[in-house]
């Protein structure tokens, strides 16, 4: 019961946090957060990937951990493909899903410096 809830939880839960770093630069009561969010996103992947492998997301490591629980047998080594495949039944490459998945992630963060210093430029005028 309590890791049915954990395995909702984190789809929803990761499925948001994913959907909003993807846009949470758009809004600019939003955009100091997003700048957050996509640095603990960049720290994941690139500070904690030295250790456990490029790419590596905790959430995604404790949503696997609860599946591996419930018995699923996950074989998606990306939570963007994992969470592709589960909503349109599609199977993309993974390499392509993650080098999309990237290349999102970098324009995402580069408009989130950019309007976040445009904000912080304006706020000072």
């Amino acid at each position: 019961m309590w890791y049915q809830f954990l395995n909702i939880f984190f789809f929803v839960f990761h499925t948001i946090f994913t959907l909003f770093n993807i846009t949470g630069w758009i809004f600019k009561r939003t955009r100091k957060w997003h700048l957050l969010t996509l640095s603990l996103t960049a720290f994941s992947w690139f500070i904690l990937g030295i250790w456990y492998g490029w790419g590596y997301c905790f959430c995604t490591h404790w949503h696997w951990q609860v599946r591996s629980a419930l018995g699923y047998a996950d074989t998606s080594n990306s939570y963007i493909h994992f969470l592709i495949l589960k909503l349109t039944g599609i199977n993309f490459a993974e390499q392509l899903v993650e080098y999309a998945t990237l290349i999102i992630f970098l324009v995402s963060f580069g408009l989130s410096i950019w309007l976040n210093l445009k904000d912080h430029r304006n706020k000072r005028l």
